[in-house]
């Protein structure tokens, strides 16, 4: 048998027993899919280049609303009913959002210099994840059960995070006592 022949049997094979190994692998449940699995190698990079890509490219510019106290209070409750399951308030995580896979971002707890939760995101990128929700994460999408009005109200809020909000809504996110 010529060496060009014996390429092409191999490239055939190839991709055959390749994706057939692939198959068997993902049949018999061996991938990492519980929580306290170990992830695959740069699964985080996997996910996380096209999440951004696609939320830079559709995410509103601003917001139609504006910060009012009206509006960071309704946040608030909405944050309240919502979101602290998984994200919890000030001083208080969230037993849930700890157990997830990735585990669910503290939104009122400071990281970094002076960011707290994601306050120094976008306020549209924030809604866009609020909107849409984000796959393979836990965070639904609310686009069905929250106007939008509402999902810009917590979006504005949670924008906020690192600066003083309204007596009310700081009491209903754990800031006041």
């Amino acid at each position: 048998m010529s060496r060009t022949r014996v390429a092409v049997l191999f490239f055939v094979l190839g991709l055959i027993v390749l994706p057939l190994a692939v198959y068997v692998y993902f049949a018999l449940g061996s991938p990492p899919v519980a929580v306290a699995d170990t992830p695959f190698p740069f699964e985080d990079r996997v996910v996380r280049v096209p999440l951004q890509a696609r939320i830079h490219r559709e995410m509103p510019d601003s917001a139609p609303i504006q910060p009012t106290d009206e509006n960071l209070n309704t946040g608030a409750q909405i944050y309240q009913d919502k979101c602290e399951i998984c994200h919890g308030i000030a001083g208080e995580s969230s037993e849930i959002g700890g157990r997830m896979f990735p585990r669910a971002p503290e939104l009122f707890a400071k990281h970094g210099k002076d960011a707290v939760g994601v306050s120094d995101d976008p306020v549209g990128e924030t809604y866009w994840k609020v909107k849409n929700g984000i796959r393979l994460t836990g965070m639904p999408s609310y686009e069905k059960a929250l106007t939008d009005t509402q999902i810009w109200q917590v979006s504005l809020l949670l924008s906020r995070a690192d600066k003083p909000l309204p007596a009310e809504a700081a009491r209903t996110v754990g800031l006041a006592h």
